[in-house]
């Protein structure tokens, strides 16, 4: 049985950071293209970054590139986005997501594992 877990979200100033963690479990992390998404209130879940199981390359949505940092560790089956930098508007529900594909990594379609999600809130 696949599980995703993610933590380390919270309530963070302005300006400020927070690391999220995503603990994989049930598949062979390594061979997975994993990716963070988000969801805001009344909004659509949005791809925030993802990293290529194969070449390890990574993606960003525009409105966070240069400020979160993907990364994943496969011997700890674990994913990572360091957010610096926060603003108001990265005020979310986080998810990640684990996809056997490694193309369109930006899509949500292409993601065949979810986690529950945890909520970042920046306040201004």
């Amino acid at each position: 049985q696949v599980e995703l877990v993610e933590s380390g979200g919270g309530l963070v100033q302005a300006g400020g950071s927070l690391r999220l963690s995503c603990a994989a479990s049930g598949l062979t992390f390594s061979r997975y293209t994993m990716g963070w998404f988000r969801q805001a209130p009344g909004k659509e879940r949005e791809f925030v970054a993802g990293i290529s199981w194969s070449t390890g390359r990574t993606y960003y949505a525009d409105s966070v590139k240069g400020r979160f940092t993907i990364s994943r560790d496969n011997a700890r089956n674990t994913l990572y986005l360091q957010m610096n930098s926060l603003k108001p508007a990265d005020t979310a529900v986080y998810y990640c997501a684990a996809s056997t594909g490694d193309t369109d990594i930006w899509v949500e379609r292409r993601y065949n594992y979810w986690g529950q999600g945890t909520q970042v809130t920046v306040s201004s």
